[in-house]
């Protein structure tokens, strides 16, 4: 094909704010996994699919295939849908308190 691009699994993107490798950055409608550090606004390669294991809310409780949602303020996965944006899904039972929970990234919406 001659318009295809790229498998989109990987993608480099100008980084939103300053981020660590490993961490959680949105931008517009895009969410992914840092794979290495960016200060604001250089160019950052973000995966946008596979599992996970991000920071979240400690007392939230996500039981396996649970929605997961972005917090871009707080930098956390969060099951609070209003004003976050959806990232995927929890693979696994976590409860409160816990620091992390692997989520299946969506890669799509």
């Amino acid at each position: 094909m001659k318009n295809y691009v790229q498998a989109g699994e990987n993608l480099t993107i100008p980084a939103p704010y300053a981020v660590t490798s490993g961490g959680g950055v949105k931008s517009g409608l895009i969410f992914g996994v840092a794979s290495g550090d960016a200060e604001s606004g250089a160019d950052v390669d973000v995966v946008t699919k596979g599992v996970f294991d991000l920071p979240k809310v400690s007392t939230n409780v996500f039981a396996i295939g649970a929605a997961c949602y972005w917090d871009d303020t707080a930098k956390l996965i969060t099951s609070t849908s209003s004003g976050n944006t959806k990232i995927g899904v929890a693979i696994e039972d976590v409860g409160n308190p816990s620091g992390s929970v692997n989520v299946r990234l969506n890669g799509a919406f």
